[in-house]
């Protein structure tokens, strides 16, 4: 694996541990409500995947999910040696392997972990904090990170933008000194998350278009006061992350519509109606654009400020995913057709 393949080891990296002393798969340790949310996970992609992507299935979808003990390979073409086959599973439909927990099990990333093919790596809903579809979203946000890496020129084109340092590992993507704690960025910064707020919510009202002009007037006032690898920095997490966040705001607007839940899913204790999550991750993407602090929030903020563009986006331009891949990290380009 090369120092820039590693980039996707850090995205959402909490921290890896050493290997437990277990040696035996624990046939308990995986468990039958786990099971489920991971079937849902891959029926959802399966029905709704290409309708927000196009060709999003031709992206790995390998899942390495962490529990207290062990960690199982889901839907993996070619396992690493120091994983053992636990058998088919009727649920998942798919062969299952382990091997002793080697990540710390509130793990949410998706990196080149095993054998070099691109893999989520995330811990179960009680151990990440996530419940029923929250998690399920979370994996499908990992699942868009699989696919923007499956691109072949991805790797090239993040290392172009020459914003490493000398830092070989990929950590810079976390540790890059943006000035979150500068006066004047922050105050720009807030303006323009405001006004993209604004945008979106006239969506459907007569004064979009002025909000919109406004929102592209405070966006270059923001992008004037950054030198060229800073503005680097904000569009490439803008691309990455904030389309990952807009991604699963899609994805839930989706299900809302048509979904029709397993029926498992639907008996689990943590299940949220289709209409009631999507209402609910909206209002936070809402609220999130009204408190965030890019002092505090730092890189975080650039989730809610993508996610907003995205929603933005397919209203003034319903083609700009087609430039998505074509024109990487510059989400301005894609305001014109």
């Amino acid at each position: 694996m090369s120092n820039i393949q590693k980039i996707f080891f850090i995205i959402v990296c909490i921290a890896v541990t050493s290997n437990t002393s277990h040696s035996q798969e624990n046939p308990d340790d995986f468990g039958y409500e786990d099971k489920i949310r991971i079937r849902e996970a891959y029926n959802i992609f399966n029905n709704y995947g290409n309708q927000i992507w196009k060709n999003w299935d031709t992206a790995p979808f390998a899942l390495l999910l962490v529990t207290n003990e062990f960690e199982y390979l889901i839907n993996h073409t070619n396992p690493s040696g120091d994983f053992q086959l636990v058998g088919y599973d009727s649920i998942i439909e798919t062969n299952i392997y382990s091997r002793p927990r080697q990540f710390n099990k509130n793990f949410q990333a998706t990196f080149p972990a095993v054998n070099g093919v691109s893999t989520i790596v995330i811990g179960t809903p009680v151990n990440t904090g996530r419940s029923g579809m929250d998690w399920i979203n979370t994996v499908l946000h990992e699942h868009f990170h699989q696919l923007q890496s499956s691109r072949s020129d991805y790797y090239s084109a993040v290392d172009s933008l020459d914003l490493s340092g000398g830092d070989n590992t990929g950590m810079w993507m976390l540790n890059y000194k943006f000035p979150y704690d500068d006066s004047l960025t922050v105050e720009r910064f807030n303006a323009v998350i405001k006004s993209a707020k604004k945008t979106f919510m006239s969506i459907d009202k007569s004064d979009f278009e002025k909000n919109l002009k406004n929102y592209l007037t405070k966006r270059k006032h923001f992008k004037s006061i950054l030198n060229d690898k800073d503005y680097k920095y904000f569009s490439f997490q803008i691309w990455q992350e904030g389309i990952a966040r807009y991604t699963e705001i899609k994805i839930a607007g989706m299900l809302k519509d048509s979904y029709s839940p397993g029926k498992e899913f639907k008996e689990s204790e943590d299940y949220t109606p289709p209409d009631l999550f999507y209402t609910n991750i909206l209002n936070r993407l809402l609220l999130k654009a009204d408190s965030l602090k890019l002092s505090s929030d730092r890189r975080n903020s650039f989730y809610t400020l993508g996610a907003l563009e995205g929603l933005i986006l397919d209203r003034v331009n319903p083609d700009w995913k087609d430039l998505y891949f074509a024109k990487k990290f510059f989400v301005e380009e894609y305001y014109e057709n």
